[in-house]
């Protein structure tokens, strides 16, 4: 089966990284945490969704490139902020930024993503730039919201706002931009939004999932969010909880695979659908699907 790492495009993206943090002075801390960041093993998810979307819509794939390191920056940025206020201490089977280097140190690294991805995307038009302004906003939002669910008013629909927030926005983003690069028009690029955050979505859902089942074995944090089969599990035993969980990533795989369906096929269509696929139905557990 392929690998989303087996990508050109994962393979344009891992080199364009490599190439800006080894272009920093390799005297300062700075490299450092990045080249830990860096080496936490990330599949480069959204960038590389970003250039396949650039690529279906007629786009130049290396026209995309520093759009789509702005993503994987800012996406870095969040995760080593959200280690710091979750208490997070291995992220992708590797010690968290904050916990190798101290809260001081993590914090000014994902400053210093966030600076660069701005430089990265500010040459791009203000259709593309306001959709990654819009994604920030939403992911610091999103974490706010997930921050307050250990209240016990936490509801699906509470749920459903923080994850298409904190998680589904970049995704949102990703495809729209991609699209942009393209030159398309604002009708496509907006259709292409929504699939990305139906992806963005179905991929939260499945990853509480599966932390709920204890199956997250690179990942730990001394914080839990209340995820959507702790919220069905006030009132469904085990099973029937985690199968309302299943029925809704399938929901959602399915409202993106509808948007994709509607561009004609290509190379690039077809990646992006093995992509919806393997961080979403394919991450369930054998025993779990039916």
């Amino acid at each position: 089966m392929m690998k989303i790492e087996d990508l050109n495009e994962y393979q344009l993206i891992k080199t364009a990284k490599n190439e800006i943090v080894g272009s920093l002075d390799d005297r300062s801390q700075m490299q450092k945490m990045l080249l830990h960041v860096c080496s936490s093993g990330g599949k480069n998810i959204r960038p590389v969704m970003l250039i396949l979307c650039t690529e279906m819509c007629g786009g130049n794939s290396e026209d995309s490139v520093k759009a789509a390191l702005a993503i994987e920056f800012i996406h870095s940025a969040s995760l080593i902020h959200d280690d710091v206020l979750d208490g997070g201490l291995v992220r992708r089977g590797v010690e968290s930024a904050h916990k190798k280097y101290g809260i001081p140190a993590a914090i000014l690294c994902g400053d210093f993503l966030i600076s660069k991805a701005i430089s990265l995307i500010s040459g791009y038009g203000n259709n593309a730039v306001n959709e990654f302004g819009r994604a920030g906003m939403y992911m610091a939002e999103g974490e706010t919201i997930d921050i307050s669910s250990v209240e016990e008013e936490f509801r699906e629909r509470n749920y459903f706002e923080c994850i298409t927030k904190k998680t589904g926005s970049l995704f949102a983003a990703s495809a729209a931009i991609g699209a942009y690069v393209a030159e398309t028009d604002e009708e496509t690029a907006l259709k292409l939004r929504t699939f990305g955050e139906n992806v963005g979505n179905a991929y939260q859902i499945v990853d509480d999932l599966l932390e709920y089942l204890n199956k997250l074995e690179d990942k730990s944090s001394a914080y839990e969010s209340v995820t959507l089969p702790l919220i069905y599990r006030r009132v469904l035993d085990h099973d029937d909880a985690v199968e309302k969980t299943v029925r809704e990533v399938r929901l959602c795989v399915q409202r993106a695979k509808d948007i994709l369906f509607s561009f004609p096929s290509s190379d690039s269509r077809k990646k992006l659908e093995l992509i919806t696929d393997l961080i979403t139905v394919d991450m369930l557990p054998d025993n779990i699907i039916k």
